[in-house]
């Protein structure tokens, strides 16, 4: 490339003479910086897709007109290529890739082999000699003082430097505290200060389980021995470990594992980590990427994961779990089998814990995305995009959804949801159980619905929105048109949401006031996003009120009419859990861990109990 400024770029002249190999390309603006870098099976053909005359989104077209150059490098194999790429990404953060900004190392917890005595350890850094035995990673620091604390605090391991333990006469007061056992001065044995780190240990490792039946066992032998001050003090271990095992969200017997799971919403997406070691669930990260070029969802995540793993030198699991079935997934796999020097395996269809576990990083995706998405700034300015789109004088203040839910009929139910500019108004919802109508008729449970509200609403009972909105299309927009006209409604704007044909998000038509006033937004539009939210909103708030409808009956259920729960099973429920309270606040993990209840019946215990 000459040192003098590129203007122009023929795509044309430089499509003739790109390769049809595999490689790694990167785009260069006219300052010779880099734009973007990709990575192709075909380089022609990746390449040539750029230039096409139709099917190019705003992002992409913006980032080609900036092209003044590309450069190109082929590789012996895709594997390589995916090296490659994620090398430079991270060399040169081109604006329009997928960049990860959080670099920090990863906390650990150590214990070492080389100390008589050895304390519990929070470590930055991995060392990968043999000095003793290292636990995680862990998300933060904070989770692993929090770690270290639990463990102290039942089974009382040291927390002091080699140096304060070496120079100790009398003991602490951690010892006072019954934090400790005193190693330092001689009140505890080598052999039996091994067999408490040990104890500590398997719980690291997820092995809680065997070390609560152990210390259970021990405590009956105690008990009998009449030995009631050493029994005592194996009761409250046996509950402090019990209630650690309630606070863990999976619990297994075993895994090393890292969960990604992608959660999309009209306005933004999040890639959620799940961290696994040992089968205990050590904590998630969240990241907000930007889907510049409008990848598709199993794109960009291979993307998110390869640049995680290759671009970021984070430590590899022995397993890579993935909400969506990854592009290029065998060449990722090879790629991150050949960086680790060992077999990784990268899988999105599991069973067992392993779909727990993507059902929790799931969770927490949408859960972060949601609350990313709520926030009043953005709110403020897509409640100013609505103002703009309906050409209305003034920005709303408050905002009503109506949504119907039923099951062929069956426990109909109208939800009203609220929204201002600081977001849902959860105190101002309403529920509408519907009656008297034929069974699947949405238009006259819609009717009887808006009936019931607005007819307060003109009383002055309820406060009055700016702008109604009705999931449904036209057929609603009429219904609500017509109740308006009954109640004598004129200075509310009515707003008709009808989905497209393919029912996808962002091709939704809006009918406003009237059908024959109709509009259609941009998917990226701030406004479209705060119709769908609310949208959404209302439609898990009437699922919500449907399903408490259709099960109330067994929401009512007793322990006792829960079939396969005979007198035995009973007697051991209340015994782990301490009575029937204890048993409506356990999870269906919890459940599982009392003898002779299995997950199938516990899941029938938890659904009895909680519908």
């Amino acid at each position: 490339m000459n040192d003098e400024v590129i203007t122009a770029f023929d795509p044309r002249q430089f499509l003739k003479t790109v390769t049809e190999s595999p490689g790694v390309y990167r785009m260069l603006d006219e300052h010779e910086n880099v734009l973007y870098v990709g990575k192709a099976k075909r380089l022609k053909a990746r390449l040539s897709s750029y230039f096409r005359n139709t099917g190019l989104n705003a992002k992409t077209q913006a980032l080609v007109s900036r092209i003044r150059d590309i450069q190109v490098t082929v590789t012996r194999s895709e594997t390589e290529a995916l090296l490659l790429e994620q090398t430079l990404i991270k060399q040169q953060r081109p604006p329009y890739n997928i960049l990860l900004r959080d670099d920090k190392s990863y906390p650990y917890i150590f214990a070492s082999d080389r100390h008589p005595y050895p304390a519990l350890e929070l470590r930055r850094v991995r060392q990968k000699r043999g000095d003793g035995r290292y636990f995680g990673p862990f998300t933060s620091s904070g989770a692993v003082r929090e770690s270290l604390s639990l463990m102290q605090k039942i089974f009382r391991i040291r927390n002091c430097e080699d140096s304060v333990f070496a120079h100790r006469s009398r003991p602490c007061l951690q010892y006072q505290i019954d934090r400790c056992t005193a190693p330092c001065v001689g009140y505890i044995s080598q052999e039996d200060y091994q067999r408490d780190l040990d104890h500590a240990l398997m719980c690291m490792e997820g092995k809680s389980d065997q070390v609560t039946q152990k210390l259970y066992t021990d405590m009956e032998a105690a008990a009998k021995e009449l030995q009631f001050e050493q029994a005592a003090f194996l009761r409250d271990q046996v509950q402090q470990l019990r209630r650690l095992q309630s606070q863990q969200s999976v619990d297994t017997a075993g895994g090393d594992a890292d969960v990604f799971a992608l959660a999309e919403r009209p306005g933004g997406l999040c890639v959620s980590v799940l961290i696994i070691r040992q089968g205990r669930v050590l904590g998630s990260r969240h990241h907000m990427p930007d889907n510049g070029l409008d990848l598709s969802l199993e794109a960009l995540l291979g993307s998110f994961v390869s640049q995680y793993y290759l671009g970021q030198s984070n430590e590899m699991p022995t397993e890579v779990l993935t909400s969506h079935a990854l592009e290029d997934q065998d060449i990722l796999q090879d790629a991150l089998s050949e960086h680790a020097e060992r077999r990784i395996r990268i899988a999105h269809q599991v069973r067992g814990h392993r779909a727990q576990w993507l059902e929790l990083a799931q969770t927490n995706a949408d859960q972060h995305l949601a609350t990313k998405l709520a926030s009043r700034q953005q709110l403020n300015a897509r409640f100013k995009a609505l103002a703009e789109a309906l050409d209305l004088e003034e920005t709303p203040h408050r905002l009503e959804c109506f949504d119907i839910s039923h099951s062929s009929g069956e426990a109909t139910v109208a939800s009203c949801v609220v929204f201002d500019q600081s977001g849902p108004i959860k105190s101002d919802y309403r529920r509408f159980n519907i009656e008297g109508v034929a069974a699947g008729d949405d238009y006259a449970a819609m009717r009887q619905a808006l009936t019931r509200r607005y007819k307060r609403i003109q009383n002055g009972d309820v406060a009055r929105p700016d702008i109604l909105i009705v999931d449904g299309g036209k057929g609603q927009l009429n219904m609500a048109r017509e109740v308006f006209e009954e109640q004598g409604v004129f200075d509310i704007v009515l707003l008709g949401v009808a989905k497209g044909t393919t029912r996808k998000p962002g091709l939704e038509t809006l009918f406003i006031d009237t059908v024959e006033r109709s509009l259609s937004l941009e998917s990226s539009s701030g406004a479209l996003h705060l119709i769908q939210h609310i949208r959404d909103e209302a439609h898990r708030f009437a699922i919500t009120g449907h399903r408490q409808q259709r099960d109330k009956a067994r929401r009512s259920s007793t322990l006792q009419e829960i079939p396969g729960i005979g007198p035995k099973r009973r007697r051991e429920l209340l015994r782990h859990f301490g009575g029937l309270q204890g048993i409506r606040n356990a999870s269906r993990d919890d459940l599982a861990r009392v003898p002779g209840i299995n997950a199938q019946l516990a899941t029938q215990i938890h659904q009895a109990l909680h519908g």
